[in-house]
């Protein structure tokens, strides 16, 4: 039988390598974390701290101190992977950094160890394809920040081992994530084209002169995110047509169809339009207000979080 993953590595420790060392040392497991920059280490600590700080403020954890106790801040990425059954890589979101650092994990790993990639689009066989033991890496990409948004996609490569994808699966629904099984390998992964399909229109209702940028957000926030967030795009549909998915799709299909065919040829973000909306954001946000902004959404979601744990809601039908 194979044994439970109990000690991780966290390698890379920004926004969301720190974000995952939370969701695994709150699920009693060791964690061991590494940055090569060491403002980055040092700061990690820190903010690990103050997330801990407001989990417990809210009932989602009972003692902060005590998940504190299991993280800890490696000096070197060999002093992270002892004895790591788990890695969790967390760098710079381009091939050539995950090549290199996916290298240095391949050469500090001990037999057994898995290695997933928070990569939030890029799939692991750009940067793993020379590793010696490529077949225990795979994605495992979060939404960030990952202690209080739940989804982990799950996207092995055309040489990672099932049985390594199925351990990973069954870690992140042990460490209390929501593991979505990708079945095989596409640029942006589900959650990110998803999301892409919203941005692309969004930007392109703007470009066009339809709505603000505040109005577009403002349909989301309040409407179609309502939903959304507690709900997919199939079930919500099911329950919009009273005979359910065949049937909305025979209400709406059409419209749907029409609105996808007037958008065969998608231009990419101009800088112009970009200077626009960048605009258009800073008269409501200053850019010296964006990480205090950052802070108050990692405060709501945490009031979600608390509200949905409370309610018995693991987003299942």
């Amino acid at each position: 039988m194979t044994e439970p993953i109990n000690k991780i590595a966290i390698v890379g420790a920004g926004l969301v390598g720190s974000g995952w060392a939370i969701v695994f040392a709150r699920a009693g497991l060791e964690v061991a974390v590494y940055d090569t920059l060491p403002t980055v280490r040092e700061g990690a600590l820190p903010f690990i701290k103050d997330a801990l700080a407001d989990l417990q403020g809210v009932g989602l954890i009972d003692d902060a101190a005590q998940i504190l106790a299991r993280i800890r801040i490696a000096g070197t990425i060999e002093e992270a992977l002892v004895d790591a059954d788990y890695v969790q890589e967390s760098v710079f979101e381009r091939v050539d950094v995950k090549s290199e650092v996916s290298q240095l994990i391949d050469a500090a790993m001990a037999p057994g160890t898995i290695v997933g990639s928070s990569s939030s689009g890029i799939p692991a066989s750009a940067f793993t394809q020379d590793c010696v033991n490529r077949e225990r890496f795979m994605v495992a990409h979060p939404v960030n920040p990952p202690h209080l948004v739940p989804v982990v996609e799950i996207v092995p490569t055309p040489w990672t081992d099932k049985a390594a994808a199925e351990r990973v699966r069954v870690l992140m629904e042990r460490v209390g994530q929501v593991p979505v099984m990708v079945r095989r390998e596409i640029e942006g992964f589900i959650l990110n084209r998803l999301q892409g399909a919203l941005l692309n229109e969004a930007w392109a209702l703007f470009e066009e002169g339809y709505a603000s940028a505040a109005d577009i957000d403002k349909t989301v926030a309040h409407g179609l995110g309502l939903r959304w967030s507690f709900m997919g795009p199939f079930e919500t549909i099911d329950l919009n047509a009273p005979g359910g998915v065949a049937d909305y799709a025979k209400r709406l299909g059409t419209l749907y169809h029409g609105i996808a065919r007037s958008r065969k040829e998608p231009r990419p973000w101009s800088d112009e339009l970009i200077a626009r909306v960048e605009d258009e954001r800073r008269q409501v946000l200053a850019e010296t207000d964006l990480s205090a902004r950052r802070e108050w959404r990692d405060a709501y979601l945490t009031r979600i979080a608390a509200f949905r744990k409370q309610s018995g809601d693991k987003g299942d039908a």
